[in-house]
């Protein structure tokens, strides 16, 4: 009895070779000619369990004669994802010290998405019980992965790769689903005795080597597998295969899908072999090794393959950055609109569901819909405006609320930045303190926008004043100057009206001071001789106004003094006017916001010249007496401007309007005779025409600077020259200081002549 030959034997044994399954699912079409697989089947060559070719061009060649891809595109995310999830409860049950523990995180992928490809499940399984039975029946690991490759010949690399993994993981899903479930449930508890799993679970603890290269093995297998699918993502409007960098990548991509679905037949070596002979036929040191050689060689495939999508992202952000940029300029300047909603949206991020900005009175955040057909004044800065700037224009927002404008302060912000609670502080402390509108947050402007305030606002850091009419037209590119020099006079703020205001000054005192001291106001209208003199010379601001008092004691003549200062080193300007009160040396501004202001209205003229295309107007006397006192704030020496009530007389440099003075009994009869005026300016005239000073004018790179600038002495063309500049206006001996921002400084454009 023993001696007899069991009947079933030879028909189990016939039904575990290998044999060409019938299935409805195209079958014929789906498997390349026997006469091209047959020859790389006999190729492989197994040494160690890892797979030895002469050259990585050889393999990639057999993989691409298994290539043959048609017109059919398979979406094979959401497929991924599902294939992600049941690895993911997977392999937190290998990691569990008890592998009964009940998974309490639930998952919420569904069918959707999955419906596309009605043979999914046949095609999945027949891809699992290919690799079952090639592995029963003593298969190589090579051989196994080219006869699945051969199942596959018509779908892309991508689909290739994640239907290979979705037949990975319906077995590693089924092996350590009873594990988790048997100890409580009848019928699981049956199926894993068959499948031998209590012995796996007790002596889980001597292969945990083994487990975890398993487990890393499946990570890599999945993070390679990750970018394939996201290179077939990629979008086409914006890359195709035939750009360099795709098609240097693409080059890799036989090797790498070989390598996913070769270690995918490993990873299922190992959950067969402990499924069918028990968990004593594993070998720990050996397959531990040859499967951490594996996921090394596919994290080297995936670690390329990342840094290739990263180059390709960056690019294609770029080039979506460049089409929202047209899309701005297109809506903003070619477009008809009945409203300013759409360019308030497209400037704004606006979404339905939020409310973008802030206003200010009311503390609380609404929709662009309060701006809908208002003027609209978009004050762009950075978080680093300061209080003088935010003084004066809340004094002009006050004055001119019966114009019915509205203020939308944008805050621009670097993005190469890290955003840290310091920066968050300061934007919640300045929205506070604005009585108008704010961003929400500078997260909601988008770098397109940026791009276009930067190109075509020509922002570049200083705050600016753009203005948009009912409709959502510009009006004027930048109204910040007209602000500084007539505040709320210059509504509604366009150019049109920027000209007109010109058109109506002179060269007077009043164009000078306005709005910031009246004291001075009523000198002029008292019409007394006024010296406006600045620097931070001490010295020379002593022997200056000494020298005045003195001439005014002597001729009897009504003579009042003020000290403006210079447009920077404050701490510097702060001590002169201590010295000049304490001194009784003339009046001067203990308010640095009025130094401040007047020096900013100075730069700004020149700035609204130059946006109207002054700079090169030769019959333009304000103009060129603007440069010029420009210039001297920017010597280091002193300068004097004298007035007869709203007429200025003489406007010079400080040593040759100390000599003048000085020098007054030789003009003295001529200003008892016809004026001290027409005395100290003809004497002055006389001694300028021997010394003509050298002139400079500088603008911070902040600003859009013009390509050339005549003297304003002799009105040729200045010569320019880049230079820096570091005044120490912040400085604190006793802070830290970074070496980059301690050698920081700012960079100028200068003209010299």
């Amino acid at each position: 009895m023993a001696n007899t030959p069991n009947p079933i034997t030879p028909k189990v044994s016939a039904q575990l070779q290998p044999q060409q399954p019938k299935l409805s699912w195209d079958a014929e079409k789906n498997f390349l000619p026997s006469d091209i697989i047959r020859p790389l089947l006999l190729r492989g060559n197994e040494r160690g369990g890892i797979f030895l070719t002469s050259d990585d061009n050889a393999l990639s060649k057999q993989i691409e004669q298994l290539h043959q891809p048609d017109a059919r595109n398979v979406n094979v995310r959401p497929l991924f994802h599902l294939v992600e999830e049941i690895i993911r409860h997977a392999t937190q049950n290998t990691e569990r010290s008890s592998m009964g523990q009940r998974d309490a995180q639930g998952s919420r992928l569904t069918l959707d998405g999955l419906q596309e490809v009605p043979d999914l499940p046949l095609i999945v399984e027949r891809i699992s019980s290919e690799m079952t039975c090639k592995l029963l029946s003593g298969y190589d690991a090579h051989n196994t992965t080219l006869s699945v490759l051969n199942m596959l010949p018509h779908f892309s690399w991508e689909a290739k790769v994640v239907l290979t993994l979705a037949a990975f993981a319906m077995t590693f899903g089924d092996f350590w689903l009873l594990a988790q479930i048997y100890s409580r449930n009848a019928l699981a508890k049956s199926m894993a005795l068959m499948k031998q799993l209590p012995m796996v679970v007790e002596h889980a603890g001597a292969y945990r080597n083994q487990f975890e290269a398993t487990n890393n093995l499946i990570k890599a297998m999945l993070d390679t597998t990750r970018c394939i699918v996201e290179f077939g993502e990629l979008p086409t409007m914006y890359i195709t295969d035939e750009d360099p960098e795709v098609k240097a990548a693409m080059r890799h991509f036989p090797i790498a899908v070989y390598w996913i679905i070769r270690s995918a037949v490993a990873a299922a070596t190992q959950i067969t072999t402990m499924s069918s002979k028990g968990i004593g036929h594993m070998s720990a040191t050996a397959e531990s090794w040859e499967l951490s050689n594996w996921a090394h060689k596919l994290k080297t495939i995936n670690d390329h393959l990342r840094s290739t999508l990263d180059n390709l992202y960056r690019l294609i952000e770029e080039k979506k950055q460049i089409d929202a940029y047209n899309m701005i300029k297109k809506i903003i300047y070619h477009t008809i609109h009945v409203d300013n909603m759409k360019v308030l949206k497209t400037l704004i991020y606006a979404d339905d569901d939020i409310s973008p900005i802030y206003d200010g009175p009311a503390k609380r955040r609404v929709h662009l819909e309060m701006l809908r057909r208002k003027n609209v004044l978009l004050l762009i800065s950075g978080l680093d405006i300061t209080h003088e700037e935010l003084f004066i224009l809340e004094q002009s927002y006050n004055e001119s609320k019966v114009h019915e404008y509205e203020i939308v302060w944008m805050p621009v912000i670097d993005r190469s930045l890290q955003w840290t609670d310091a920066m968050e502080v300061k934007l919640e402390t300045l929205k506070a303190s604005m009585p108008w509108y704010s961003v929400h947050h500078p997260s909601i402007i988008e770098n397109a926008v940026i791009k276009f305030l930067k190109d075509d606002w020509h922002y570049h850091g200083k705050p600016m004043l753009v203005v948009l009419d009912p409709l959502g037209k510009v009006l004027s590119p930048n109204a910040i100057h007209m602000m500084w020099i007539w505040q709320s006079q210059a509504f509604p703020f366009t150019s049109i009206r920027e000209e007109a205001l010109w058109e109506q000054e002179t060269w007077r005192l009043e164009l000078l001071v306005d709005g910031i001291d009246q004291k001075i106001l009523d000198w002029i209208r008292e019409e007394k001789y006024i010296f406006l003199y600045g620097g931070d010379d001490l010295q020379w601001i002593r022997k200056f106004t000494n020298e005045a008092h003195t001439v005014s004691r002597a001729l009897r003549i009504p003579l009042e003094m003020v000290y403006v200062g210079r447009s920077h080193n404050k701490e510097l300007v702060r001590k002169v006017c201590a010295a000049i009160t304490i001194e009784q040396l003339s009046h001067c501004w203990q308010d640095p916001t009025f130094v401040w202001y007047f020096w900013t209205r100075i730069e700004s003229m020149i700035f609204s010249k130059i946006q109207l295309g002054k700079v090169h107007d030769h019959a333009d006397i304000i103009l060129q007496e603007i440069q010029r006192l420009h210039s001297h704030d920017k010597s280091h020496g002193g300068w004097a401007v004298l007035a007869k009530g709203s007429t200025i007389v003489v406007h010079g440099q400080g040593k040759l309007a100390l000599n003048a003075l000085q020098e007054m009994e030789i003009w003295k009869e001529r200003a008892i005779r016809e004026g001290f005026e027409v005395g100290f300016g003809s004497h002055y005239k006389e001694l300028h025409m021997k010394e003509y000073p050298c002139h400079r004018i500088e603008f911070p790179s902040s600003v859009r600077i013009p390509k050339s600038m005549l003297c304003p002495e002799c009105r040729r063309h200045m010569h320019r020259f880049n230079s820096f500049i570091c005044c120490h206006e912040d400085y604190d001996p006793e802070a830290e200081i970074p070496p980059a921002v301690a050698a920081a400084a700012t960079t100028v454009a200068q003209y010299e002549g």
